[in-house]
Parts: C-alpha cells; sequence; structure tokens
C-alpha cells in the first residue's frame, strides 16, 4: 500500500491573482480603451471645425499684392463702393501665379466660411485637402457628427504639359475603393480628357509651367 504524499504549493503560487485583481485590471484595461477611443475621435475624426490661417501685416500685404497682379484689387472700389473702371492693358501684367500654402488658406478664411471646414497642404508635387462635412442630426449612425474628407491630386509639369493626377480620397481615413472614383485614381485627368474640347484640353493650353513644392505652388500661363 503507497501513500500518496502532497507538497503544498509555495504561498505565491498557492494565492495567485484574486478576482478583485483581475476585475480591477478588467476595468482599467477597459478605461484606457476608452479613452484613448474618445481622443482619436475627437482629434481626427469627428473635428468639428479648423482653425483659420491669419496672415501678419506684412504677410497680408504681399498676399494683396499679388491678388492685384492678377486682377483682384482689393481697393478697386470708390468711396460710394462702386467699381472703379479703367482701359484694359497687358503692359506689365505677370502671367505666373504663386502662392503660398498659407495664403491659400488665409484666402479661405477671408473670403469664405469655408476656412472653418476646408484646410490645403502643399507639398512636393501634391496638393492636399482636409474637408469637414456636417452631418443632419437625423443621419444613420453618425447623425449630428463631422464627417472628415481627405484627398489628394498629383500636379507638375513634364514632357512640355501640366499632370494632373487624382491620388486618392478617404472618408474618416478609408480609402474610397477606385470603382467608386469612376475609376480615375492614379489617372492622368490631362492626358486621359486633354484630346478632347473642355476644360482639360483649354486647360493644358493655356498652362506653361505648373511648380508644387512644399508650403508653395507656381503657375506659370501662356500668352
Amino acid at each position: 500500500m503507497s501513500t500518496e504524499v502532497t507538497v503544498p504549493a509555495p504561498a505565491s503560487e498557492k494565492r495567485g491573482l484574486g478576482w478583485t485583481h483581475v476585475l480591477l485590471i478588467v476595468l482599467a484595461t477597459i478605461v484606457v480603451t476608452v479613452g484613448l477611443t474618445y481622443w482619436v475621435l475627437a482629434t481626427w475624426v469627428f473635428v468639428k471645425e479648423f482653425k483659420p490661417v491669419q496672415l501678419n501685416a506684412r504677410e497680408e500685404q504681399v498676399l494683396n499684392s499679388k491678388l492685384r497682379a492678377i486682377g483682384y484689387d482689393v481697393g478697386e472700389l470708390d468711396a460710394q463702393g462702386n467699381l472703379k473702371p479703367e482701359p484694359y492693358s497687358e503692359v506689365g501684367a505677370k502671367r505666373e501665379v504663386s502662392f503660398s500654402e498659407r495664403e491659400l488658406n488665409a484666402m479661405l478664411a477671408k473670403n469664405t466660411d469655408l476656412a472653418h471646414k476646408l484646410a490645403i497642404d502643399l507639398s512636393d508635387e501634391l496638393v492636399s485637402a482636409k474637408l469637414l462635412i456636417p452631418l443632419e442630426p437625423d443621419f444613420p449612425v453618425l447623425g449630428g457628427k463631422t464627417l472628415r474628407v481627405n484627398a489628394g491630386v498629383e500636379m507638375a509639369y513634364r514632357e512640355s504639359r501640366p499632370i494632373v493626377i487624382l491620388k486618392g480620397v478617404s472618408i474618416m481615413g478609408v480609402p474610397i475603393p477606385n470603382a467608386w472614383l469612376g475609376n480615375l485614381k492614379n489617372v492622368d485627368l490631362v492626358n486621359e480628357f486633354g484630346a478632347d474640347q473642355g476644360f482639360w484640353k483649354s486647360f493644358s493650353e493655356g498652362v506653361d509651367n505648373i511648380r508644387v513644392e512644399e508650403g508653395q505652388m507656381k503657375i506659370k500661363l501662356k500668352e
């Protein structure tokens, strides 16, 4: 007849984690997860509006001179608010338009209410836009929220013609399928539609150069 000897487990191993400790860990994990999720949604997904860009006095003066050069004169109204007449002339006219990223966003803030809903970013050969679209309260699931839409367009000048390529569109960080965009993703719109009479043909024939770089866009027009 054999006798079984039971060796008691060490106190730490026998005790392990009590149910209260497990419950506290689970609750803490839930709180942290919910907090991070709320921060991501509030900061990146459900942003209600952007902060408009405001130029300083010197930047405002530079922008006004650029606008006058392309035919928009902020001081072309007389004391009665009527448009001042003037003879047409191309003497000394500039055919190159140049705007910085700050200037483009400041124009949105100055002339429309889009500055709180639309923001433009300029990087090397890429124009990107962020758009916030408020949804009606009765909209399914996301009613009352603000939808974030991002889009990117490649812009350049190669082989003596402008290049305009839609790089993609995303909603709330989710890229839209190419089929939903009419299969226009990564398609050179000028090359695709420039042979037909219409906007893209006229656009191509009127542009002498396009250069988009970090924070700056320059477009040179033909005579």
